[in-house]
Parts: structure tokens; sequence; C-alpha cells
């Protein structure tokens, strides 16, 4: 039987932002988490480690069933967040599918050998260092949304002339091949991973959003 919170209404996990607290707390939703352990055996049988299981088991119990508002990008990222079987070998290493797509994409989503929550198209490609990174962005690309005067879109190739000078990284975020970059009165998002995983530099994009007081550029964060 899978195992369901107690309230639909999220506390958010520990180890995020006030920002990204909020926007869990007042934007997402839990549904139903999966109880995993009840596959163990099964998943044994059939060669995956003890600990890639012990894996997949902590990520269900701290984001398993947490619904979120779509992603600015990656055809809206996961509907729901949540573990399943473990993909792998002791040669390449293990992956964890991180939640089901919203719409068919040419790729999935992942959490990668070393935890990083990225995208598996052609190749694995990491996006941020941890889940948390993942959804501290969705935070502030929310919280950026509200608050700036423009938002300006870029994508293809022109993504590679976006000037960061004056810039500096969102660290919260934990940037991999995406990052997050601010300004004294701008942030820019780079979505870098869809174009890496599926060798198409087309598929670069970046977000800017412009005329950000204080408020606007931390939120909280």
């Amino acid at each position: 039987m899978a195992a369901t919170p107690a309230s639909p209404v999220p506390v958010s996990p520990t180890g995020l932002t006030p920002r990204a607290r909020r926007f869990v707390e007042t934007e997402g939703v839990w549904v139903s988490r999966r109880d995993l352990e009840r596959y163990r055996d099964a998943w044994t049988e059939h060669g995956v480690p003890a600990a890639e299981i012990d894996r997949a088991v902590a990520y269900e119990a701290r984001w398993g069933g947490l619904a979120l508002p779509p992603a600015p990008f990656y055809e809206s990222g996961p509907r729901v967040l949540g573990a399943d079987v473990p993909e792998g070998s002791a040669t390449e290493g293990w992956w964890i599918p991180a939640g089901d797509s919203r719409c068919s994409t040419a790729y999935g989503f992942l959490l990668g050998p070393g935890g990083e929550f990225g995208v598996h198209g052609f190749r694995w490609t990491p996006l941020h260092a941890s889940t948390e990174g993942w959804v501290e962005s969705l935070a502030l690309a929310a919280h950026a949304r509200r608050w700036a005067r423009t938002v300006t879109r870029i994508t293809g190739e022109a993504v590679d002339s976006v000037d960061l000078k004056g810039y500096v990284p969102v660290p919260e975020v934990q940037g991999l091949t995406d990052s997050w970059w601010r300004s004294r009165d701008s942030l820019i998002a780079l979505y870098r991973g869809e174009a890496v995983s599926l060798d198409a530099p087309q598929c670069l994009e970046a977000h800017v959003y412009r005329g950000l007081d204080r408020h606007g550029l931390i939120g909280g964060g």
C-alpha cells in the first residue's frame, strides 16, 4: 500500500532558502508517496545494489509525491517528484528516475550517481548538484517573474553572447549545466541542459529579468 502524507498541505523539506520554502508550501501540493521498500527484494534480484535502493527510498521519503508548478523550461519539468527502480551498472554508475515528465519528451529526469538532478537524452546531463538546487531554481524563476519589470527570452546560439559582466552566480541553485546569475538590478537564468543532452544547440535558452529591486533580487533567499 502506498504511504500517503497526513495532509496535502506541503511542509517544506529542510535545507532550502526561505524563498524556496515559501514556494513549496504555497505553490506545491503533496499527492500519494510510494512505499518503495515493498520493491526491495525484487530490485535486489534484478541486480540493483542495496545502496542504490537506499538512495531511491531516501529520495522518495524527502521529495516523493511533491507536485510543483510547471518549470519555465524542459517542457515544464516533472509532473510529480518521485523515485523508481534505479538504472545502470557497477561500471557506468547508477541513476534514479526523479519524476515522470508532464508531456512526451526526448529525455527523462534522473538523479545522478552523486545525487545530481538532471536529464538524460542522448547523454546524461546534470543540471543542478542536487534536487534542492532544482527546487531553488523553480522558486527563483517564479519570484523573478513576479517582480521583474521586463522579461526577455533569448534562444539558440544567441545565448552564448549573453554578457555576464557584472553578474555573480546565484549559489543556492547549485548550478552545473544550468545556472542563475545576479547583478545589481537583474537576474539571468541560463538553460543549457536540453541542448547538451540532445546535442541540439538550437535548444539553448536564457531568461533575463530586469528592473528588480533588492526584494526582487533576493526575495528572502
